[in-house]
């Protein structure tokens, strides 16, 4: 309990004490403001896939599922009544499943996840749920930063105090130009990201990892006049992938965020709704409750790392050789990569710095896409990408993968699963 695997086959290696995944779902990933999940409330998201959840795995007892962590970054009140309100209304069993939500900016899913497996690894639960949810449409007003807080940071000393609340856009300017990432690279990487999801859609590969959701959805005009009346939707599909996404295009974009800049809508993630949700378990705990065969990969190890505020996006080029190390893994010995999308220019930053530029061209790091062209539902992005890197794994044949993003504030998240 608590020693980390050391080594490749040990980290293959099964035993009863892993902490290991029977499913991993998610809804559709919509566009905040225009898509068809607008009108959606987050927690409503939630009780989807966790509804899901319970269906994915019918011969799991609902009360033997003891905690439940989601991950929301804007909902008031941090998510905690609605979520808990959402997961009772769906047939969890509240006497015995107890639920918390936490926030870790947009790591929040994956540290959802990891705060899970750590519960069973120490053996304070056997069963749990790690999830996000978030309606950026319906909470982001403040664009995710405080309108109220302490004067005193405002005009502190240390720098590092002041940045955490730099908008997100200018620390991507940072890392674009104190790294050399030109506009260029990054409108290319966008299209390229828009290509392999369109692609993914196209060919079906997202519809064993996508749950649907029939919800409310009222048409509005450019002004935000309402037109017609309000219509019951099912939303299958991811919307803001754009397949014809083109060099022309993107260059023809202005400067999001500072006049001169390089990072511009297209080449930056985009503002979605969305909800995901995973199930783990001690092994042997599936093989006392026969659910041995349903058992689709485990979860190995996540870390945490800070960085500079002023240029988050370089977090997850700190996080995975920490955690690769503490695992003693290489790159070589991972089959598939999700690295969040942020903006182009952290990405690609990444990418040089971990030495993972040919593996991305050789289709082993977002091959379908990431959320540039998927979206960035800022609390469920973490686990929707653990569903997508676990559903992809099970397509290709490959059994290490490894999820990263950056985190607001200066932060980087990894995390190691396998594929079984």
């Amino acid at each position: 309990m608590g020693v980390l695997p050391k080594g490749l086959s040990s980290v293959l290696a099964k035993a009863p004490t892993d902490v290991v995944i029977l499913s991993s779902l998610r809804t559709p990933i919509t566009r905040s403001y225009k898509g068809h999940l607008k009108d959606a409330y987050p927690e409503e998201l939630l009780s989807v896939v966790l509804r899901a959840t319970l269906d994915k795995t019918p011969e799991l007892d609902p009360s033997k599922i003891d905690d439940v962590a989601v991950g929301v970054v804007l909902s008031e009140l941090g998510g905690s009544k609605a979520a808990r309100m959402a997961m009772n209304h769906v047939g969890f069993n509240t006497s015995s499943t107890s639920l918390y939500t936490v926030n870790r900016a947009c790591s929040s899913s994956l540290q959802a996840i990891a705060s899970i497996a750590a519960s069973i690894r120490t053996e304070a639960i056997d069963v749990g749920i790690g999830a996000g949810m978030e309606s950026m449409t319906r909470n982001y007003g403040s664009r995710a930063i405080p309108t109220s807080y302490w004067p005193a940071l405002k005009d502190s000393p240390v720098k590092d105090a002041r940045d955490c609340v730099m908008p997100m856009g200018l620390t991507s300017e940072n890392v674009a130009s104190r790294y050399g990432v030109s506009r260029e690279d990054q409108d290319a990487f966008a299209v390229k990201s828009h290509q392999l999801a369109a692609a993914a859609r196209a060919e079906g590969r997202f519809k064993e990892e996508i749950v649907p959701v029939t919800t409310q959805f009222q048409e509005v005009d450019k002004a935000g006049n309402k037109v017609g009346e309000a219509q019951t939707v099912t939303v299958t599909e991811d919307d803001g992938i754009r397949p014809t996404a083109s060099l022309e295009g993107m260059a023809k974009l202005k400067p999001a965020f500072k006049p001169d800049g390089a990072s511009t809508a297209g080449n930056s993630s985009q503002v979605s709704d969305g909800a995901a949700a995973t199930l783990l378990m001690r092994r042997s705990t599936a093989t006392a409750l026969g659910l041995g065969d349903r058992i689709i990969g485990k979860f190995v190890a996540a870390n945490t790392v800070g960085c500079k505020p002023d240029e988050m996006g370089i977090g997850p080029a700190v996080a995975i050789p920490k955690l690769l190390g503490q695992l003693g893994l290489e790159n070589k010995d991972v089959d598939r990569w999700e690295i969040n999308e942020a903006f182009a220019s952290q990405a690609i930053y990444c990418l040089r710095e971990l030495g993972l530029e040919e593996a991305w061209k050789d289709g082993k790091v977002n091959p379908d896409g990431g959320a540039i062209a998927l979206g960035h539902p800022l609390g469920a992005t973490g686990a929707r990408m653990v569903s997508t890197l676990l559903h992809g794994l099970g397509r290709t044949g490959g059994e290490v993968g490894v999820v990263s993003m950056c985190v607001g504030t200066g932060m980087g998240m990894a995390g190691v699963f396998v594929k079984e």
